[in-house]
């Protein structure tokens, strides 16, 4: 990796100007903590979160017991393993949950976007978080299916024509050109609604005062201080030739870190962390938030609709801000590997073993493909 001149782009950095976001919104001024601003040539310093040194290497020759006689080394994490079963559980969770029954065309098409497929990174980042903190998979399920709800309604709303006009998710025609534009309008308003009925009805096992700030956390995200925050202000940036890297971090830590963000902390507080550790796992969750979202913009210009799942090189179309436009690919690609290692240092100190899906989940989003 190559030495960069940061001061000539990248003038500041806000993701820990403050423990939660401020109401009024301002655009970020005053950014000191630069993930970039210790860039430098040298390779960064790997961290081995799932496994302790083996005790021949630190006993004397002496002391060295035998091969056979020591026990094997544990393995290490399979992360497809894990994905596939959080995924698989999620996706039995969602079925049932939102079952096809009267009226049965909105619950149809409630149910096309919903089980449409996806890689169910936000309901595995909630149920790890959950489990870090030392909580069981069932008091975070209702909250992981409640942000997999809503991060789908955010798509279908997305793809609308008076939105990013798109023709393709997942693979699949957008809900909008299956059903029509007022069923997708209505589709994602009763996957938003529905949401946060299942938290509140369906959280088993947890004390009421933290499904309480669950939901007040979950809906923060999703309104003008998370979701629709970046979304107006990114609507508002299509053709302005005057976007800086401040503007853009606004944008996408509202628009796509918001919700990743409330994944994590809502397992964090679900699964009965205390408030250091949910405030350590918001910081980690900020960072991975703003990974995906540099990852997806150089997928973007990188790979093929095919690929992707979704239509490519829409961003470009739009003329819409975005890190590789305004840094470049191979800066871009910098500056997420610097969000990457900043994510995984928020996890020193806990449990290596209970962090080793975090420490993949932000491995895969740093290193994903589509």
């Amino acid at each position: 990796m190559t030495s960069v001149n940061l001061g000539s782009w990248v003038q500041s950095y806000s993701i820990f100007n403050q423990a939660s976001r401020s109401k009024s919104f301002p655009l970020p001024r005053s950014l000191p903590f630069n993930p970039l601003k210790n860039l430098s040539s040298s390779t960064p310093k790997k961290r081995n979160f799932a496994s302790l040194p083996l005790i021949s290497a630190i006993l004397t020759k002496e002391d060295t017991v035998k091969e056979e006689e020591q026990e094997p080394p544990k393995p290490s994490f399979d992360f497809k393993s894990y994905m596939v079963q959080k995924a698989t559980t999620v996706n039995q969770a969602l079925e049932s949950a939102v079952s096809l029954r009267d009226p049965v065309k909105i619950h149809e098409a409630m149910r096309y976007s919903l089980l449409a497929g996806g890689k169910r990174v936000r309901p595995a980042l909630c149920l790890a978080a959950c489990e870090l903190v030392g909580g069981k998979e069932s008091m975070a399920m209702p909250a992981a299916c409640a942000v997999e709800m809503i991060h789908t309604m955010s798509l279908i709303h997305d793809d609308l024509p008076c939105m990013d006009n798109d023709d393709l998710r997942r693979g699949k025609p957008t809900n909008h050109k299956v059903f029509g534009e007022d069923i997708a309008v209505l589709a994602g308003d009763a996957l938003l609604a529905f949401s946060f009925e299942h938290i509140a009805v369906s959280t088993v096992g947890v004390a009421p005062n933290r499904i309480v700030r669950a939901i007040g956390e979950l809906a923060k995200s999703i309104g003008t201080e998370g979701l629709v925050a970046g979304q107006v202000v990114d609507i508002n940036s299509e053709g302005l030739t005057d976007v800086g890297l401040d503007h853009l971090e606004f944008i996408h830590l509202h628009k796509t870190a918001a919700l990743l963000e409330a994944a994590v902390v809502l397992g964090a507080i679900l699964g009965g962390g205390c408030d250091e550790d949910v405030e350590k796992l918001r910081k980690f969750a900020r960072y991975i938030g703003l990974l995906f979202q540099v990852v997806d913009d150089i997928l973007d210009v990188t790979m093929s609709s095919k690929e992707l799942g979704k239509t490519a090189g829409k961003d470009l179309v739009a003329d819409k801000a975005t890190y590789p436009k305004l840094l470049g690919i191979e800066k871009s690609r910098e500056f997420a590997e610097k969000l990457k290692s900043d994510a995984l240092e928020m996890l020193q100190g806990f449990d290596p073993e209970k962090a080793a899906p975090l420490v993949a989940l932000a491995n895969y989003i740093a290193y994903r493909q589509n």
